[in-house]
């Protein structure tokens, strides 16, 4: 199935049920195909958390920041001196 990225926009919950039941939708931008979605299976899931290489799992694995979440955004907070 091909959809446009107007169509996307409008009706995501539509198409990503589409993808869920199984079919793969090509998305168009412009008459040219652009993006596939495709179901991923659970067990391809599973790998790419487990095997560390997915990029947004392990962006911040060797921050030097030991800081908990609680500490950062207290001074986040922090007033500024000038």
């Amino acid at each position: 199935m091909e959809v446009s990225a107007k169509d996307l926009r409008k009706q995501p919950g539509k198409i990503l049920k589409r993808v869920t039941n199984g079919q793969e939708v090509v998305v168009t931008y412009r008459g040219k195909k652009l993006a596939r979605f495709v179901k991923l299976t659970d067990l391809r899931a599973e790998e790419i958390i487990s095997d560390g290489k997915d990029e947004i799992f392990g962006l911040w694995k060797s921050h030097a920041n030991t800081s908990t979440v609680d500490e950062q955004v207290r001074n986040l907070r922090e007033r500024r001196i000038f």
